[in-house]
């Protein structure tokens, strides 16, 4: 499935099968968003390379879900410049930019309230933090909701 995957912009984020055969094929848009059209052109894709009826499965062609973590170096890449929420091993969070990603960490953007050494009145601070996947739980995209 990989050239067409590519073929559309795409690329595939998670495949996994259960001991009854349920095939689900996860992707993502390169640029923009998955629309019904991807989903169905690769599902044609899959079900002309395994011939149902021998094979006996079901087939389910997604898009990454908002609320999911990424899972693959392809899904950093594409939410650089925007909102994610990270959550680090040891418990810390941090609700910021991803202002880069390779495949040794990401880079993000978050403001801090700090208390200044000698003051009596925490400052609202911009930090940037490089951190490494070795120290990361999970990194999800942010979802708000506006009024």
């Amino acid at each position: 499935m990989e050239p067409a995957v590519k073929e559309r912009g795409c690329f595939i984020v998670d495949v996994t099968l259960s001991k009854d055969n349920d095939v689900t094929v996860t992707i993502e848009k390169e640029a923009g968003d998955v629309d019904l059209e991807d989903c169905v052109a690769l599902n044609d894709v899959f079900l002309a390379a395994f011939d149902k009826d021998t094979e006996d499965y079901s087939l389910t062609v997604s898009s990454a879900g908002l609320d999911q973590p990424f899972k693959v170096h392809g899904q950093y890449v594409k939410a650089v410049g925007s909102q994610v929420v990270v959550l680090l091993k040891g418990g810390r969070k941090l609700t910021g930019v991803l202002t880069g990603a390779d495949s040794d960490g990401i880079s993000v953007r978050y403001t801090a309230r700090e208390l200044p050494e000698g003051k009596k009145k925490k400052i609202t601070v911009e930090r940037e933090e490089r951190i490494g996947f070795g120290s990361v739980n999970s990194v999800t995209p942010l979802v708000e909701f506006k009024k």
